[in-house]
């Protein structure tokens, strides 16, 4: 997920996963020009593609799921 010299944002936002007609919401622990780390809300499934919304900021990234474990999944963005 990370690429070396790429930079990481720590400060945790909402976010906003979509995919067919569902949503879920997340919190993203960290993010950088290549993936996040995210906390899922709920007790939903969440595919291994999706779109994610970094709310308020209003950023629309498509997302490869990368690892999970438990309630956070790292993606990539492609």
């Amino acid at each position: 997920m990370e690429q070396k010299g790429s930079h990481s944002t720590r400060i945790p936002k909402s976010g906003s996963i979509s995919f067919g007609r569902s949503n879920a919401d997340c919190m993203i622990r960290s993010i950088s020009a290549y993936g996040a780390a995210l906390d899922i809300v709920g007790d939903g499934k969440i595919p291994d593609e999706f779109a994610l919304t970094v709310i308020p900021d209003g950023d629309l990234r498509r997302c490869a799921v990368v690892w999970r474990k438990e309630k956070r999944i790292a993606v990539a963005f492609y």
